[in-house]
């Protein structure tokens, strides 16, 4: 497939967007003027860049949660219950697996069952089936902006939609909902689709409306070392970056080490700005947010409060912009709106409380030091592996294992670098594969590695991973044995 990192031709998006838009019989009702003059007419309470450009400016972290039924009265319900009992500072609709899949026949069925049994019976909004009315029923019902959650390979009439229906922030991108999500799924199709997504995006910019654009930064949750992550994000604001995106959040998922985190936080901001004007991208606005654990949790409710605890106090000393929530449910399925509401309300007073403290530490500026080597040997190889086009160089990074994501299903990810951590709780590489690290970093990891074998008695293996993964879910940070 020909890919490259350039702007779509205004016929060829013209072409595509025709084919697009006669996907579902919802995209008939999508007309772009008409769209932008109803974003225009937004109060900026509700638009998502103005809220992240401001509280950015102020170094406030606003709380925001995850949340998504089928039926829109319940959905608007679940919403302002967040808002009101949750004080959310912004709000998601969260999109169900039948239209991340774009099997939208079977997402009205399952709308159709909702209704018909008085429970949900998605695990999500199913916003192509409700159209723009049903998605502007949404954004008029509450005061606070709303977001687009999914993880949808192709996610373009997704996208349409629910632009035109009045969303002002959209998550995604074509290597975070690729790898992390897929089985079978080429990256230069997920780079492609999602070059349509950000031309869109830049569209609305070009028309006076500026829409946030976020890629998914925790990947596949548990042990993602920062590199890997900051590598995705930066790759993805980039190419985002080319099609006229100008509001950008890049994100992180919490690895649980304090140090480690709040100098993953920092990096990642100070990282995403340094490519972006490197090559040319110098007015765009980047903004952080901080991912609450994404392992597994303790089904002890009160434990779980420790757990989202610990995620507040990462997001709040980082100044990161803003934070994903967790619930106290999380170890037993999809959460109540009163349980999602704890979860936001334990943030928000962790982060409040948190608000005029810094935090420094001796070992933080080794810390980000590390992160800055790692992420740029990754990005910079990707650039070197396409020429220069860092479209066709992530396709080929991926292919060669130079990005690597840990756990992730997709069969076009090598699957090789292996992480764990070392004595400290930091996340470290117990395997780099074909990470393009210096000697330097690779004898860093396994010295770290090896001090945590050396106190637990025990040789570096594939155990330290398997202990690791489950270790927060029994009570620690770091898998000891005797635990």
């Amino acid at each position: 497939m020909d890919i490259q990192n350039k702007r779509i031709p205004d016929g060829e998006f013209a072409r595509q967007r025709e084919e697009v838009l006669a996907q579902w019989p919802t995209g008939k009702d999508v007309n772009l003027e008409e769209a932008v003059a109803y974003h225009k007419a937004l109060p900026e309470s509700r638009i998502f860049a103005k809220k992240l450009s401001k509280a950015k400016a102020e170094g406030k972290t606003l709380v925001q949660p995850r949340a998504g039924v089928p039926v829109i009265e319940e959905h608007i319900k679940l919403l302002r219950y967040l808002q009101d009992n949750g004080e959310a500072d912004l709000l998601p609709s969260t999109i169900d697996s039948y239209t991340r899949q774009n099997r939208h026949a079977e997402a009205e069925n399952g709308i159709a069952e909702s209704i018909r049994l008085g429970r949900a019976m998605l695990n999500g909004f199913p916003a192509v089936n409700h159209g723009v009315h049903g998605c502007r029923q949404v954004v008029d019902s509450v005061r606070v902006p709303v977001q687009v959650r999914h993880g949808t390979p192709d996610a373009r009439l997704l996208t349409e939609i629910t632009y035109a229906g009045g969303f002002t922030s959209y998550e995604g991108g074509g290597i975070s909902y690729n790898l992390p999500y897929c089985k079978n799924i080429p990256m230069e199709r997920t780079i492609r689709d999602w070059q349509y997504v950000d031309r869109l995006t830049g569209l609305y910019e070009e028309m006076g409306v500026t829409i946030n654009r976020e890629p998914y930064g925790p990947l596949t949750g548990t042990l993602v070392p920062p590199c890997i992550s900051h590598a995705a994000a930066i790759i993805e604001a980039l190419l985002a970056a080319e099609q006229g995106v100008k509001s950008i959040t890049v994100g992180y998922g919490q690895c649980g080490n304090l140090v480690q985190d709040v100098a993953a936080i920092r990096t990642l901001q100070e990282l995403t700005d340094e490519y972006l004007a490197k090559y040319g991208y110098s007015d765009v606005e980047v903004t952080t947010v901080l991912h609450q654990w994404m392992g597994g949790f303790p089904a002890d409710e009160a434990k779980a409060f420790g757990v989202i605890s610990s995620g507040s106090l990462i997001a709040a000393l980082s100044k990161a912009t803003k934070v994903i929530v967790k619930t106290p449910h999380e170890a037993i399925g999809i959460p109540t709106m009163e349980a999602n509401a704890q979860g936001l309300r334990c943030t928000k007073q962790v982060v409040t409380m948190m608000a005029d403290q810094t935090f420094q530490d001796s070992r933080l500026e080794a810390e980000k030091e590390i992160i800055r080597q790692e992420t740029r040997c990754i990005v910079d190889k990707c650039f070197e592996l396409g020429a220069g086009d860092i479209a066709v160089g992530i396709c080929r990074a991926v292919e060669a294992g130079v990005l690597d994501i840990p756990f992730a299903p997709c069969r076009y990810n090598a699957g090789l670098m292996l992480p764990c951590r070392d004595n400290d709780g930091a996340v470290r590489i117990l395997n780099v594969g074909n990470l393009p690290f210096t000697q330097d970093l690779k004898d860093f990891h396994a010295a770290k590695i090896e001090e945590r074998a050396k106190a637990e008695k025990r040789k570096a293996s594939f155990q330290m991973v398997i202990d690791d993964v489950y270790s927060i879910g029994k009570g620690r940070l770091v898998g000891r044995p005797k635990y």
